[in-house]
């Protein structure tokens, strides 16, 4: 494959809900565009696109993808991304990358949640986009259905620049171009079947009509000389609509469907070429892009101009044990060429690239240079991943990154291998560089690995990779929640240490106070107020180095204590026997005897909260929230949705990610965070002491 000048390239990210068709597209565009001569289907899993062993064990996207495909001396960036909603991770690298976006609507479905995120997405970054209207040939399929409830949801925005064409049983057998009013009919021929030029049927001609005016008024509103012509009610010609409507794609106020069925390949070749013809390329999408100076900390702007200084992002990093680390890039100025030195910015690092690819699934091309505008791919870079900005020593800028969602799906992982803990630890460590979304920590307290992810499914996918990529089984469990304890009553007890066993004895005795110290952000306070010598100055450090090992502790389910003030008044030694061990002993038995009398419980963490949802839903997030023993603290409007903070036990959390997609039919999202600690209930402490106990009987 040749290298591309800037003005050559469309970069374009595929959207859509799962199951509507985004990777027959990519393969069907191979197939007829001549870059493969083979048609893959997911179904059978050989298409290019989809060659994660898990995608081809489990039929879905996971993982994005970057399709190149040469069309009418163009190069045609499809970057394929999972329609599944654990996966948005993909899709925000994804969209870093493009400049146009695709997507592609269930001529049956209709619109789903799916459509709607993959519309905002493109909201979100001001993103010119086309709608392609698959499965056409499904007998379900309903076109003007799918087109209505659309525009209903994205507005007039949405301007069918193609509608079917179905012959008198209601078949699907070709498209009515609605701007230069002719019908494209498929026939069969020697080499198949075949789509020929033919005229648009009389019964059809009004609704093409009515069609056509609404596409003149959307490219007449995108131009003032041409609404000054509209409105004087003077013909615009077939060059001044594309016009009008090239503007219109560029700005975001109009958005061409197009229609077809991609597993037949009806309606690709048509696709190519109103994207080449009507999505701008590269450097008009993105004229330029601005970047913070690595030295001053100003805020630059570079031209994508492929003769200025190169600044490339890395996108997306792939962690495989055989392949290697491959990363994935676009330059949004100058060029990369093969043999020269590349400065990673924000890794203070410089590396020498010997090869330069575009990648096509697996496949890896090599070119010489990769011009501004065009996406590439290097392996073997030791030191970058994604987020990385690649740009030159002399001239260092660091691009905008990509904002990850936050992972709010947390579980244990354990290794069933014996020995495993060090090689799965290496594994999601390069897991974690493959997909940011993933966050893994080990958790001081309870020595637990705590994986977190988007969702279940997220989860599932990643314990597969550890097996299939890293030969390491593991199995996920609920984590523990880290309770306190702590104490609501002041006490005075002694606590007395004597043992003799011949020779010298142990001898340690302390009188303290305890009670609470009233900030539980604090785990404890030691004072002593000794009058008269009663305990020697030499054992304070004994008695505060015991305190802090009781603490760790507690006396109703082990849990560490909180907020305690301890205070040393009195005690005695004896000249010989005394010694730190015993006042560390001595210090044990007031804690443990004062702690029962001083009316002990059970603290639990409580998180804070955000839901971000429709309206609609409200009612049933809210009611969930008071089941899981939350609290609403304020609702406020953002944009079309409701924002709900709150405050939920951590407990009641476990889960929320699915339960909250099945109450909103995946439209809420959420985010938490901890807040701090409450008293439990007299149930839920019941609950967390037996447990306790029966993990103790368990362990003994």
């Amino acid at each position: 494959m040749k290298s591309y000048a800037t003005g050559e390239v469309r970069n374009i990210v595929i959207l859509g809900h799962s199951g509507c068709g985004k990777t027959t597209v990519t393969e069907s565009a191979l197939y007829y565009s001549g870059a493969t001569k083979r048609f893959g289907k997911v179904s059978d899993g050989n298409t290019t696109s989809d060659y994660d062993p898990e995608e081809i064990r489990r039929g879905v996207s996971i993982q994005t993808t970057v399709i190149p495909v040469e069309w009418m001396d163009t190069k045609i960036n499809f970057i394929d991304t999972p329609g599944y909603f654990d996966f948005v991770g993909e899709v925000k690298s994804a969209l870093a990358a493009a400049d146009a976006a695709l997507i592609v609507v269930s001529g049956k479905s209709g619109p789903e949640v799916g459509t709607e995120k993959a519309w905002d997405f493109c909201e979100s970054v001001s993103m010119p986009r086309m709608i392609f209207v698959n499965q056409m040939d499904d007998e379900n399929a309903d076109f003007n259905r799918t087109l209505g409830q659309m525009r209903k949801k994205f507005g007039k925005a949405v301007a069918p620049f193609q509608i079917p064409l179905r012959d008198d049983k209601g078949k699907f057998i070709g498209f009515i171009n609605c701007i230069e009013r002719y019908a494209r009919v498929i026939q069969d021929s020697k080499d198949g079947k075949i789509l020929v030029d033919a005229e648009v049927p009389e019964i059809m001609t009004g609704e093409v009509e009515s069609l056509r005016n609404m596409l003149i008024e959307s490219a007449a509103e995108s131009d003032d000389e041409l609404l000054e012509k509209y409105f004087n009610e003077e013909t615009l010609t077939e060059e001044e609509i594309y016009k009008g409507l090239h503007e219109g794609i560029l700005n975001g106020s109009v958005a061409p469907v197009l229609c077809g069925a991609v597993t037949l390949g009806y309606g690709i070749k048509v696709l190519m070429t109103s994207i080449v013809k009507y999505i701008p390329a590269s450097n008009a999408c993105i004229s330029s892009v601005d970047c913070e100076d690595a030295k001053t900390g100003d805020i630059i702007e570079l031209p994508m101009d492929s003769n200025g200084h190169l600044a490339a992002l890395v996108f997306k990093t792939i962690s495989d044990p055989y392949v290697g680390r491959l990363n994935y890039f676009k330059v949004f100025s100058g060029t990369l060429k093969k043999d020269m030195t590349i400065y990673n910015v924000q890794k203070d690092t410089e590396e020498r690239i010997a090869h330069v690819y575009i990648s096509r699934g697996k496949d890896l091309i090599e070119v010489d240079s990769v011009h501004a505008g065009d996406i590439g791919a290097l392996s073997k870079l030791s030191n970058t991943s994604t987020n990385d900005t690649i740009a030159e020593k002399s001239f260092p800028v660091k691009l905008e990154t990509i904002q990850f969602p936050k992972p709010v799906h947390a579980m244990a992982i354990t290794p069933k291998g014996k020995g495993d803990e060090d090689k799965i630890s290496a594994a999601l460590t390069k897991l974690k560089e493959e997909d940011p979304t993933i966050l893994v920590e080990v958790n001081p307290e309870t020595k637990q690995t705590i994986v977190t992810g988007l969702g279940e499914q997220h989860l599932d996918i990643l314990l597969s990779e550890l097996k299939t990529k890293f030969k390491i089984e593991a199995e996920l469990s609920d984590p523990i929640i880290p309770y306190r304890e702590m104490i609501k009553s002041k006490v005075e007890v002694r606590g007395k240490y004597k043992k003799q066993s011949g020779g010298h004895g142990q001898y340690g005795d302390v009188l303290m106070t305890f009670e609470p110290l009233g900030d539980l952000s604090k785990q404890y306070e030691f004072e002593e107020k000794i009058f008269g010598g009663s305990v020697p100055k030499q054992y304070f450090p004994a008695v505060e180095k015991g305190l802090q090992e009781c603490i760790q502790s507690g006396v109703l389910a082990g849990y560490p204590v909180v907020g305690l003030k301890a205070t040393l008044i009195d005690g005695s030694y004896h000249p010989v026997d005394s010694s730190e061990m015993a006042f560390k002993m001595a210090t044990s038995m007031a804690f443990k005897e004062g702690l029962t009398r001083a009316k002990p419980t059970i603290l639990e963490p409580i998180a804070h909260v955000e839901v971000l949802a429709p309206e609609k839903y409200m009612g049933d997030i809210m009611g969930d929230i008071n089941k899981r023993r939350g609290r609403i603290l304020k609702m406020n409007p953002e944009g079309k949705n409701m924002r709900i903070s709150a405050e939920v036990p951590l407990s009641e959390m476990h889960k929320y990610c699915t339960n909250l997609r099945s109450m909103t039919q995946s439209r809420g999202e959420y985010t938490y965070s901890f807040e701090r600690y409450d008293e439990a209930p007299a149930d839920v402490q019941a609950s967390v002491i037996e447990k306790a106990k029966n993990a103790k009987g368990k362990d003994a």
